[in-house]
């Protein structure tokens, strides 16, 4: 069955129509509701700053803050909102705060998406094959946070060295990046001027030390799972409760996205009701904690990616078949 099958097959065309449909409501509520634990979460952080009550509140913070990208992924799809410029100005805004511009984000997820899992055209598979060592220092965020700052003052300077960025692209991330640095050396001179730490304590500081939870998610997707052009075998989603539903956009179903991603975050539940049913089977799925106990055993003892085959799946839980005939 490939991606081709999946896309036309599983789901009736006017069913398909119905969960296409945006909402400006419920993109607010989404969205609202995020920012607003933001809000709160980094209000407690300042007045509690220099207590110990300080620590848990920091934590869930730089949490909250690293799963806008959810948001900024969706908005990139332009299925949260109704009113595109709600889909595209939103998406500008948290990309600055995530360090990650929003158009640069949109072409390296579109060839994400053309491409998945294809490790010479993937947006998301620019990197040499992990091992145990490389895994656990992007799992981390040292490297994460290193490609992501040296790649923006890189395209600001006028070096675009992706393969899948287009030559009539190259000068937009160009000025977006550009425009990116000059405001984050803005902040930085403004923080000076008023010898203030604030975007340093609620923004940066929690960011990236909690980037690791947010890597739970970013990991599980697509690793240890087969390179062929189809949806079911190169697409994991999560099981998880419905808190880390809800900070995620519902991208744990992750499966029912690939496979159709113009479906708005909040019908992507039933999505996969109906991929599982259409398909005939559930799509594979793994939680957090069991999945990185699985990639370590499995690069354990000096292997890395490229000792699998490239057409078969070895992270899997137990409850899923690993052949998909």
């Amino acid at each position: 069955m490939d991606g081709t099958f999946v896309r036309g097959r599983v789901i009736d065309p006017k069913v398909l129509r119905e969960l296409c449909q945006r909402s400006d409501l419920r993109g607010a509520l989404q969205a609202g509701s995020h920012f607003g634990a933001i809000a709160l979460a980094g209000t407690t952080l300042w007045m509690s700053w220099g207590t110990w009550w300080a620590v848990p509140v920091f934590m869930t913070h730089g949490v909250l803050i690293n799963f806008l990208y959810a948001g900024q992924h969706e908005l990139s799809h332009g299925t949260p909102f109704k009113t595109k410029a709600l889909n595209e100005w939103l998406g500008r805004l948290i990309g600055f705060l995530m360090l990650y511009p929003r158009d640069f984000d949109l072409i390296q997820h579109t060839a994400h998406h053309k491409w998945t899992q294809d490790w010479a055209r993937d947006g998301e598979l620019a990197r040499e094959p992990y091992t145990l060592r490389s895994y656990l220092m992007w799992l981390f965020g040292l490297t994460y946070w290193w490609s992501r700052i040296t790649r923006l003052l890189r395209l600001s300077r006028a070096v675009v060295l992706e393969p899948y960025i287009r030559p009539d692209q190259e000068a937009l991330v160009i000025r977006e990046a550009r425009m990116h640095v000059a405001l984050y050396v803005m902040i930085a001179i403004l923080s000076l001027v008023l010898q203030s730490w604030a975007a340093v304590i609620l923004w940066l500081a929690p960011m990236m030390a909690m980037k690791v939870v947010h890597q739970l998610q970013n990991t599980i997707e697509h690793l240890g799972l087969s390179h062929e052009d189809d949806i079911l075998a190169n697409t994991r989603s999560t099981r998880t409760n419905a808190l880390m539903r809800w900070v995620c956009w519902n991208m744990q179903y992750h499966t029912a996205h690939h496979a159709f991603p113009s479906v708005p975050f909040h019908s992507l539940s039933s999505l996969n009701a109906r991929l599982t049913e259409g398909a005939g089977r559930a799509p594979y799925s793994m939680g957090y904690l069991e999945f990185q106990i699985e990639v370590i055993r499995q690069l354990w003892g000096g292997k890395s990616e490229a000792d699998y085959p490239y057409d078969e799946v070895w992270i899997t839980s137990r409850g899923d078949r690993i052949s998909l005939d």
